[in-house]
């Protein structure tokens, strides 16, 4: 009998260009097909398929992947606005990573964009009460990505991690819309205080790869962090900022830095 696969939808192009490129990459490379159909033409719609690839990867001798789906079923059923960041987020890596070339290649591949979206499963399990399961999502997410975020932390849509190595994110962090970030960002406390302790993140902002962003401070809309920067003050919108301790070098260069992705401080040299 012929298989057949999920039918496309008008009201859904980011899901229907996943199955138009799920079909194609089967044909380029047969031997990944089995991955492919169960990761993606298995499914009737991209929570479905993102619910059986989190539950996947999070599974554990500790946790089966039942469960997990379950879960991240449950999740996705309830709360629409999951589905509507994932694609969110895959449109914003396709967009800003210069690797990435199919809305596929994020769900299959990218632990920066699953790195997120299962700390979305965790945080709508701390919004509902389920605080031990979210913090055994954010363990396991910790292990299998390097990517350690606290399941209270706010985070926005469309949000892009490259390379997503060594990512801490605290509690009381917000991070806004639009957000691109590199590998070995610190969104962290000062000490041990317990409350409102994390920086909070404005929309479009770009924060280069190993800066550091300690305390309760705000980070203005469309401002720019360079590469190994440490901020401990507030940054205004639409600047760039620099060094250790982070100063204001200049404008943010750009309407929205976190989309155009560039990284050259205004004097011209590299980050």
């Amino acid at each position: 009998m012929a298989q057949t696969h999920p039918k496309p939808s008008k009201l859904d192009p980011v899901w229907d260009r996943i199955l138009r490129e799920a079909e194609e990459a089967i044909v380029a490379e047969p031997l990944l097909g089995g991955v492919i159909h169960g990761c993606v033409l298995h499914h009737k719609s991209l929570e479905a398929a993102l619910a059986y690839r989190m539950s996947q990867k999070l599974a554990s001798s500790e946790m089966s992947e039942q469960i997990l789906r379950e879960i991240a079923d449950e999740a996705y059923r309830s709360d629409p606005s999951l589905g509507a960041a994932a694609r969110a987020d895959i449109v914003a890596v396709t967009d800003r990573d210069p690797a990435c070339h199919r809305f596929i290649q994020p769900l299959l591949y990218f632990k920066g964009f699953q790195a997120v979206q299962a700390y979305r499963l965790g945080h709508w399990l701390w919004q509902h009460g389920r605080r031990d399961f979210a913090y055994f999502i954010q363990m396991r997410t910790s292990e299998l990505f390097g990517v350690d975020i606290h399941p209270n932390a706010r985070i926005g849509q469309g949000i892009m991690i490259d390379h997503a190595h060594s990512i801490v994110i605290g509690e009381t962090a917000v991070v806004g819309d639009n957000v691109s970030m590199l590998h070995s960002v610190t969104l962290g406390g000062t000490g041990k205080e317990e409350e409102d302790r994390h920086p909070k993140i404005g929309d479009g902002v770009l924060i280069g790869a190993g800066a550091k962003v300690l305390g309760n401070i705000r980070v203005g809309h469309c401002s720019r962090i360079a590469a190994g920067s440490v901020v401990l003050h507030e940054v205004p919108d639409c600047t760039t900022v620099a060094g250790v301790p982070a100063k204001v070098v200049g404008e943010a260069g750009c309407a929205q830095p976190s989309i155009s992705m560039d990284q050259l401080l205004p004097t011209g040299k590299n980050e």
